[in-house]
């Protein structure tokens, strides 16, 4: 495991789940590099280190690691969703109108507009949430191994010698966290 979560030095810890309004969408995946590229973008402009993440076909779970003494974890958030929304409308997507602007704040859609988050309180709470998303395709039918599923840093535990790469095959992760 990386530093210690209770070492001040090393940063707030948080745990967040983003989901597109369409829930039979397939955008996450199928636009993988656009998104990619928005939290390329975010962490260019205020960085962070993404501990744990998992993309699914509409949502997306992750555990990011902010700067010490920096807490804006929303922005952060913010210039994600932004950025993927805003790269699927340029490339124009098919279905990208639920990107569209629209009401009388002429809002964008195509995200829920609350999103789970929860702090990271110990070390006991950082590994489960990083087995809950790293067991997350498994739990959604995606895939019967979670070391198949492609968009997963799994496979960085794996090649960092932190996790089995047949991990969670025999003990699957009960879900405990909201969606």
């Amino acid at each position: 495991m990386s530093q210690s979560i209770r070492d001040p030095a090393s940063g707030p810890l948080w745990f967040f789940t983003l989901t597109l309004q369409d829930r039979s969408a397939r955008w996450l995946v199928e636009h993988v590099d656009l998104l990619r590229a928005a939290v390329a973008h975010a962490r260019s402009r205020h960085p962070f280190h993404i501990e744990a993440m998992v993309v699914l076909p509409e949502h997306l779970h992750a555990l990011w690691r902010l700067p010490v003494d920096d807490s804006d974890f929303s922005t952060r958030r913010m210039l994600v969703k932004q950025g993927f929304t805003q790269a699927l409308v340029a490339k124009g997507v098919p279905g990208e109108e639920a990107a569209a602007p629209r009401g009388a704040r002429r809002e964008r859609t195509l995200w829920q507009r609350r999103c789970w988050e929860h702090p990271i309180r110990d070390e006991e709470d950082f590994q489960r949430h990083v087995d809950y998303i790293h067991f997350n395709p498994v739990k959604h039918g995606w895939v019967t191994r979670a070391g198949d599923w492609p968009h997963s840093s799994l496979h960085r535990f794996v090649r960092e010698g932190r996790l089995a790469p047949d991990w969670g095959l025999n003990a699957p992760i009960e879900g405990q966290f909201g969606e």
